[in-house]
Protein backbone atom coordinates (compact mmCIF):
# COMPACT_ATOMS: atom_id res chain seq x y z
CA UNK A 1 0.00 0.00 0.00
CA UNK A 2 1.74 3.79 -0.67
CA UNK A 3 0.34 6.53 0.99
CA UNK A 4 -0.88 9.47 -0.59
CA UNK A 5 -1.27 12.80 1.27
CA UNK A 6 -3.22 15.45 -0.49
CA UNK A 7 -3.28 19.44 0.38
CA UNK A 8 -5.23 22.79 -1.15
CA UNK A 9 -7.42 22.09 -3.71
CA UNK A 10 -6.55 18.56 -4.15
CA UNK A 11 -7.80 17.76 -0.93
CA UNK A 12 -10.79 19.92 -1.13
CA UNK A 13 -11.51 18.61 -4.23
CA UNK A 14 -11.45 14.57 -2.76
CA UNK A 15 -13.02 15.69 0.33
CA UNK A 16 -10.27 13.89 2.60
CA UNK A 17 -6.89 14.91 2.96
CA UNK A 18 -5.19 11.03 2.38
CA UNK A 19 -5.80 8.43 0.48
CA UNK A 20 -4.32 4.30 0.43
CA UNK A 21 -3.08 2.76 -3.06
CA UNK A 22 -2.76 -0.62 -3.55
CA UNK A 23 -0.01 -0.86 -5.51
CA UNK A 24 3.51 -2.53 -5.06
CA UNK A 25 5.64 -0.44 -7.52
CA UNK A 26 4.38 2.50 -9.57
CA UNK A 27 6.17 5.47 -11.14
CA UNK A 28 5.35 9.07 -10.26
CA UNK A 29 3.75 9.80 -13.92
CA UNK A 30 2.05 6.64 -13.88
CA UNK A 31 0.44 6.97 -10.24
CA UNK A 32 -0.74 10.65 -11.36
CA UNK A 33 -1.99 9.34 -14.50
CA UNK A 34 -4.33 6.89 -12.60
CA UNK A 35 -5.58 9.47 -10.07
CA UNK A 36 -6.57 11.64 -13.01
CA UNK A 37 -8.58 8.82 -14.56
CA UNK A 38 -10.13 7.63 -10.86
CA UNK A 39 -11.04 10.88 -9.60
CA UNK A 40 -10.44 13.74 -11.97
CA UNK A 41 -7.48 15.17 -10.12
CA UNK A 42 -6.05 16.95 -13.34
CA UNK A 43 -5.14 19.77 -11.47
CA UNK A 44 -1.98 17.17 -10.73
CA UNK A 45 0.09 17.85 -13.43
CA UNK A 46 0.97 21.27 -11.55
CA UNK A 47 2.14 20.16 -8.03
CA UNK A 48 5.55 19.10 -6.88
CA UNK A 49 5.40 15.53 -5.61
CA UNK A 50 7.47 14.40 -2.68
CA UNK A 51 8.10 10.61 -1.58
CA UNK A 52 9.29 9.98 1.87
CA UNK A 53 9.70 13.50 2.48
CA UNK A 54 12.30 14.10 -0.26
CA UNK A 55 11.09 16.03 -3.93
CA UNK A 56 10.72 13.19 -6.96
CA UNK A 57 10.88 13.31 -10.44
CA UNK A 58 7.77 12.17 -12.72
CA UNK A 59 10.23 9.04 -13.64
CA UNK A 60 10.89 7.91 -9.92
CA UNK A 61 9.66 4.83 -8.71
CA UNK A 62 7.40 4.32 -5.78
CA UNK A 63 6.88 1.21 -3.60
CA UNK A 64 4.96 0.27 -1.34
CA UNK A 65 5.09 1.66 2.21
CA UNK A 66 6.21 4.92 0.59
CA UNK A 67 4.04 8.20 1.25
CA UNK A 68 3.34 10.44 -1.29
CA UNK A 69 2.43 13.81 -0.88
CA UNK A 70 1.29 15.90 -3.57
CA UNK A 71 2.04 19.97 -3.29
CA UNK A 72 0.26 22.32 -4.89
CA UNK A 73 2.05 25.64 -5.96
CA UNK A 74 1.58 28.94 -3.23
CA UNK A 75 0.64 31.93 -3.51
CA UNK A 76 1.21 34.76 -1.65
CA UNK A 77 2.14 38.13 -0.64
Amino acid sequence: MIRILLFADLQEKMGKDSLAYECDSITIKALKEQLKTAFGLFEIDHVMTAVNEEYAMEDDIVKSGDTVVFIPPVSGG
